[in-house]
């Protein structure tokens, strides 16, 4: 079973995966255009703005004795470039899902719909933002989250924002919307505790001016360091914030 593996080794088979996708489809540095990996990988993509959802995964009838068909990504209609990206990048996963089963000696024909999807939601973020890159770039910027979307501009800011859970040092990170908090997640624990009032203020700061603001703490509070980037729309606020957990 899937929910069996630990998650550093899950973590490790999707990586794994991920870069041996990239390798074969000749991607040799960021930003990666899941477009390309896809047709390198000789995966078809046909556009059906009809569709109700993002993309799929289908293999095309074939002829041949061997029955395994033309891989097809359908995509369909995507607000913005970094949707249809993600889109894209989730079906390539769905088409190399078995191999992450195969790595972690879980059959994949006997595997879950909702395993297989949460595999190919893995690989998505992993080939957009392959860990042997981001990791190596997210130290060099400090993590600023639009040094690292200037970098990986197929990448949403918040696809980018999650992938950094995966990542060392020990974080929280908190996605607001319009005034809200809308999703909250540390690296740490599961159920991060709400936000503390040097957070606020810089998520209030940032919300206010429309430019990132940055909180220095001395530690006590547990937190060393929050920071927090505006994504702002003329019809949506959303500000990202970066909380960093002092070590002791």
């Amino acid at each position: 079973m899937l929910s069996e593996i630990p998650d550093d080794e899950f973590a490790a088979a999707i990586d794994a995966c991920a870069a041996e996708v990239l390798w074969e489809a000749g991607i040799t540095e960021p930003p990666i255009d899941a477009l390309v990996v896809a047709e390198q990988l000789q995966l078809v993509v046909a556009r059906d703005y009809a569709m109700h959802y993002r993309g799929r995964f289908v293999r095309l009838a074939s002829h041949e004795s061997d029955g395994g068909g033309q891989g097809t990504i359908v995509v369909g209609t995507a607000e913005r470039p970094e949707r249809e990206q993600w889109a894209v990048a989730h079906e390539i996963g769905e088409s190399a899902a078995y191999r992450v089963f195969e790595r972690l000696g879980v059959s994949f024909d006997e595997s879950l719909a909702t395993a297989r999807e949460q595999v190919a939601n893995r690989l998505s973020s992993a080939i957009l933002l392959p860990r042997r890159w981001f990791a190596v770039d997210g130290r060099e910027y400090d993590w600023d989250l639009f040094q690292l979307k200037e970098r990986y501009a197929t990448a949403s800011h918040e696809l980018i924002a999650r992938r950094t859970l995966e990542m060392r040092p020990a974080i929280v990170i908190t996605v607001c919307d319009h005034g809200r908090i809308s999703w909250r997640r540390s690296n740490v624990t599961t159920r991060p505790s709400g936000m503390l009032s040097e957070e606020r203020d810089a998520w209030r700061a940032c919300r206010r001016t429309g430019l990132p603001s940055e909180e220095l703490l001395d530690g006590q509070t547990g937190l060393e360091r929050v920071r927090c980037w505006p994504i702002h729309e003329p019809d949506w606020k959303r500000e990202i914030l970066r909380s960093e957990i002092a070590e002791f």
